[in-house]
This record gives C-alpha cells, structure tokens and sequence, in this order.
C-alpha cells in the first residue's frame, strides 16, 4: 500500500491533483465495496488516528514556515480563524438548512465541519505554487489556527443535551485559544534552548527530539484543557525558525512523518466510507459546497479583510484557495462517535464535498494565480544552509548547497567578504572536492563547507543568503534579511600569559584604516 501511495504522489504532481484523491481512492479501492474487499467501520479508531495524524501533519507544516514570512501575515490569519470562521458557520448551515432541508443541528455541524481549511491540502498545494509571501503567509497560518475553533464548535453541536449559549461557546474558544498559545510557545522556546546547548550523540537523533517535543506541546495542551492543535503548530513553527543543529534533516524527517501519516489517515477515511451510500447524497453535498465555495467563503474572507489593506486580488485568490482535506472528513466522525442522529449523512455529505470541490479548486489553484498575475517567479531561490554545531571548539560547520536560481553563481570566494572568524574550506563540484582560494569562482550546484567560530555564526549565514539574492552587490542592493550589509568587527586574540598592549598616545585619534573598524553601511570600499 505503501509502495502504491508514493507512486501516486508523482502521478499526483503530473497531473496536479492533490494527492489526498489518489489515497482516498485506496481506501475505497481496498473497501467492502472494491476489490479488497474489507470490511472496516469503526469511526472511533478513525477519529483517534486521525487526530495523531493531524498533529504530525501540523508539526510538519509548523517546521517549514518561515518566521519572517508568516509574521505580517498573523492579524489577518487571526481574524480569518475566529470571525470567518464565525461567518463561514452561519452561512454554511443556512444553505444545508433552508436548500437541503437538514435540521439545524446537523446543518450546524455541517457548517463548522467543513469551514476548518486542511493544513496537509494547503502546505502540499500553496508550497508548489509561486504566490506572494503575504498571500502564502496567510493560507498556511489559517490552515494552522483555525482548527482548534473549529474541533470546539464541533464538539459543542454534538452534544447529546442542548447547544450552550453563544457567549458561553465564544469564552470556551477564547480560553482554549490563549491556552494552546502560551503552551506551544512555551514548549517551543524550551525545546529549542535545550536542543541547541545539549549535544547529542548521534545526528539522527535531532529529528526524532524535535518531534517528540511537537508531540509534547499537544499533550500538554490537550492536559490543560486548551487546543493542543493550535499548542503544537506554534511549537513546530518556533522550532523550525531556532536554527536548530541539522534543521534540514529534522525538517526531512518530519517531512517524511508527514507523508506516512497523510497516507494512514486518507486510506482510513476511504476504508470508513461506503460508496453505493454516497449516491443519495451526492447532489445535497454539491449544493453545500457551492454555498460555501461561492458564497461563504468569499464573504468570510471579505468581512475579515476590512480592516487590512490587501488587493482584491489577493483576496479572490484567498476565496477560492480555502481547501479542504481529510480534517472536516475526521471531524465529521465526532458526531458519528457521539451517536447524532443522522451523523453517517454527515458523514457521506461532508466526504462527497471534500472529494468534489477539492477536485475543483487543488487544479484550478494555480491557473487562477496566474490570471491574477499573482505569480512570483522572478525571486532568486534560497540556499540551503544546513549546521553542524563543534562544541568543544566553539565553532560551526556550514554545508551549504547553491541551487540553479541562486545569485550566488558567478561569485569569487574573496567576494563573498564573510565577516572575520569565518571562510570557505572545501567546495564540491560535479562530484569532486577542493580547496578553494579566493579567486574561485563559484557554481550552480556547488556544494561549500564554510566553517565561523560561535560569535559569527549567524552573521555569516545572514550575508551567505544575502549573496544569494543579490550577488555580489548584496551590500548595495539590499538584499538579505532586510539588511543592506552585515556589518562586523575584526575579533583581537590574545595569547595566555601575554598582556595586553595599550595603544599609543600618537596613535589616539586617528580614523582606522581601511579594513578596521566598522564597514560602511553601504558595502565595502
């Protein structure tokens, strides 16, 4: 099964479907209804694996955002996830109320189930296409909030006695919120700061550590009564931007974690269902979804957007990239477990849904970015700078690997002027190693080792990806970090035993000379 699922990824690639089809197919492929014949209806199982699922779906999602992009992105992925999803809920349990004539309980979870965008849908989609940072941002931090809102008004309407009030749901969600916040924050910093000053034995053991620590920060948030999802997401998100040891194998590992649970958990899911049940359902779960696809979330993202500046492009492009995947399918056996009345329609509604308009939007996605000349083609790519931290020698080793979009080709080592106390020793090219002197000039698809003492590590990796935006005229163009040049000071070493000079009294006074002291902010002489 597992050979067939990662066959169908390149099958999905080619043909732009999202691969969540293509496992579900399996599932149902290997149900009572296919050809393996197998009988399988145990919601509880699949609500559990799902849910563990999901969590390492979100840790792998949180690993591979970056800070600097999601950051401007957070007020308005904040409203999206607490007032649209408001907004999406009502107008979503309208429709399945007054076109389908569902009761308004099952209209209600309905409309909560399927307003929860999918973060696997959404990571493996938006991170295929060229869109802005600031659309991109907002997609992906959405698909990492909103779900903890949603999985609460979920569990509310399923309820066997009567829905509380809505103050009584708005503090719950409000509470549940803050907690996982500060939960995942917290595990996130401590984590980070234990993983970067206790060195392993072993390199392979950092990905399984960052891991677990995800896995931590959704149990203690889940312990506390708060949303463990929200808990681990930020978690991943502040352990992925700590510049961690071995950061791209750790994001490799989850990476991989990820497909295996995307794979277990659509399988499942298709398993669960019985197709010859879903014909009856079929036309209501299309009248749902174009309620919600043409109505609600175009004005969940309009009456969230109001108080931000963004384009009505950006906009239109939010409306329609509002996929969803297997979480509204696993949140829709919460009522199935609580024993709903109607709960398996819901069930089939929401399947047939998700199947239907994912079809729709996941293809569509990157034509209509095109259309609205949203494209963002023309940034160079990043390096990828992976460390390996010396502790006894106070030092780092940077490997870093110079892609074919990468400015950096063309470049002298001598012109990539890294600070003091860090150089280039070993450059691998077309399978072969050597030394580089300062006049080499480098290559697309050269591999380096640059070794910097601790004081400049990170200054030495800021003006490595600066070089690889703007070349050699990094400093002037002002590429990098938001940073126009990375301005050091020469370190002075002192031997043992030796005392330490004081300077002349002709020599106070003088400016120093070129190459001491402070760089121009504007590059080098």
């Amino acid at each position: 099964m597992l050979l067939i699922a990662v066959a169908a990824v390149r099958i999905s690639s080619r043909s732009g479907l999202p691969s969540l089809l293509l496992y579900l197919g399996i599932g149902i492929a290997m149900g009572q209804d296919g050809i393996g014949n197998v009988a399988f209806d145990n919601a509880e199982l699949t609500q559990v694996i799902g849910y563990a699922a999901l969590v390492v779906i979100l840790a792998e999602g949180g690993l591979g955002t970056k800070w600097k992009e999601i950051r401007p992105a957070l007020p308005t992925a904040v409203v999206l996830s607490t007032l649209g999803v408001a907004v999406s809920v009502g107008i979503t349990a309208a429709g399945a109320h007054y076109l389908v004539g569902l009761e308004w309980r099952q209209a209600l979870i309905i409309g909560a189930v399927v307003s929860s965008t999918d973060a696997a849908a959404v990571f493996s989609v938006l991170r295929k296409v060229p869109l802005p940072s600031r659309v991109t941002g907002v997609l992906e931090a959405e698909s990492g909030f909103n779900d903890a809102p949603v999985v609460i008004l979920v569990v509310a309407f399923s309820t066997a006695g009567p829905v509380d009030h809505w103050y009584v749901l708005v503090g719950t969600i409000a509470l549940e919120l803050a907690i996982g916040v500060a939960i995942g924050l917290a595990v996130g910093f401590l984590g980070a700061f234990g993983l970067r000053h206790v060195a392993l034995p072993a390199s392979g053991l950092y990905p399984i550590a960052v891991m677990a620590i995800a896995v931590v920060a959704y149990a203690a948030g889940a312990l506390a009564h708060g949303s463990g999802f929200l808990a681990v997401y930020l978690a991943s998100m502040v352990l992925g931007n700590a510049k961690l040891p071995h950061a791209p194998a750790n994001r490799g590992f989850a990476e991989g974690l990820g497909w295996i649970a995307q794979i277990g958990m659509f399988v499942l899911l298709g398993l669960l269902v019985t197709p010859h049940e879903l014909i009856n359902d079929f036309w209501p779960a299309v009248v749902i979804g174009l309620v919600l696809t043409m109505v609600a979330r175009p004005m969940e993202v309009l009456v969230s957007l109001l108080p931000f500046r963004i384009p009505w492009q950006e906009q239109a492009l939010m409306s329609w990239a509002g996929l969803r995947g297997a979480v509204p399918i696993i949140l829709a056996t919460i009522p199935m477990v609580a024993q709903i009345e109607g709960s398996e329609r819901i069930f089939n509604i929401v399947f047939v849904l998700v199947v239907v308009y994912t079809l729709v939007q996941g293809p569509t996605l990157p034509w209509l970015a095109k259309a609205l000349k949203l494209g963002d083609n023309a940034g160079a790519s990043d390096l990828g700078v992976e460390s390996a931290p010396l502790e006894r020698l106070r030092g780092h080793l940077l490997s870093v690997a110079i892609p074919d979009g990468s400015r950096m080709h063309g470049v002298e080592v001598g012109e990539l002027r890294l600070p003091p106390g860090a150089a280039v020793t070993l450059v691998v090219r077309e399978e072969a190693s050597f030394v580089p002197g300062p006049t080499t000039v480098l290559r697309h698809g050269d591999e380096l080792l640059v070794v910097a003492t601790d004081p400049v590590r990170d200054a030495t990796e800021r003006r490595l990806r600066a070089v690889g935006q703007g070349g050699k005229l990094a400093g002037w163009l002002g590429t990098g970090d938001g940073r126009t040049e990375v301005t050091t000071t020469p370190t002075r070493f002192r031997l043992p035993g030796t005392r330490r000079r004081k300077p002349s009294k002709a020599g106070r006074g003088k400016p120093p000379q070129a190459g001491q002291g402070k760089r121009n902010a504007r590059g080098p002489r």
